[in-house]
Formats: C-alpha cells, sequence, structure tokens
C-alpha cells in the first residue's frame, strides 16, 4: 500500500477505496491495514470537506522515508536475481511476464 501511495504521485494520497481495490481485500482488512500503518506514522487519514465518510489516505514524510528504503533494497536484489541474464534476456522475460499477466485478464500493465 505504500508504494501503491507513492506511485500515486503528489500529494502522495488516495481514496481509501482506490486503495481497497489496487489490493483485492476485503474493507476489513484495508482498514486494519490502514490503522496498523497510521500507528507506526507511515500514513494519515484525511477528512476533508463536511463528509466525514469521505477518507483519503495519505503517505507521511516517515512512509515516504520507509518506502525508499524497501524500494532500495527491492531494486537491489532484482538486480542480483537478474545479473546473468543479458538485456536481450530481460526483454525477453518482461514480455513473456506481461503475456501471463494479461492472460490472466490483468490489462492495466502497458
Amino acid at each position: 500500500m505504500l508504494t501503491t501511495l507513492q506511485r500515486s504521485g503528489a500529494p502522495y494520497a488516495l481514496p481509501a477505496g482506490a486503495l481497497l481495490k489496487a489490493a483485492m481485500v476485503t474493507s476489513g482488512a484495508i482498514t486494519n491495514r490502514i490503522d496498523r500503518m497510521e500507528a507506526k506514522g507511515l500514513v494519515e487519514r484525511v477528512r476533508e470537506g463536511g463528509d466525514r465518510r469521505t477518507v483519503t489516505i495519505r503517505l507521511t514524510e516517515h512512509g515516504h522515508e520507509v518506502t525508499r528504503e524497501y524500494m532500495a533494497a527491492h531494486l537491489a536484489n532484482e538486480a542480483r536475481m537478474l545479473k546473468e541474464l543479458s538485456r536481450e534476456e530481460c526483454e525477453q522475460l518482461g514480455n513473456s511476464l506481461r503475456k501471463l499477466l494479461e492472460s490472466f485478464g490483468d490489462t492495466s500493465i502497458g
């Protein structure tokens, strides 16, 4: 969820419903995850306007820091795993994975 908020761009916030859709879990599971992340200072709930039902989840500065650290570790691990492949082989792998995802109905990739 943190990387989903990070990828959303400034102001690094999304409605709770958008996170629910991205995570593909129940609303109760999303609420629990948000509660835990909020308790750790990673996100904050923002209620704008008079409608208290509309909640936006925003990444905090601490959340940005944690996300950058995890992303750096993730990218280093990915580079380690793929280091034996040539550029052409990496492209072939990417194309094969894209085809596989599309066969499962994922049309959000380009």
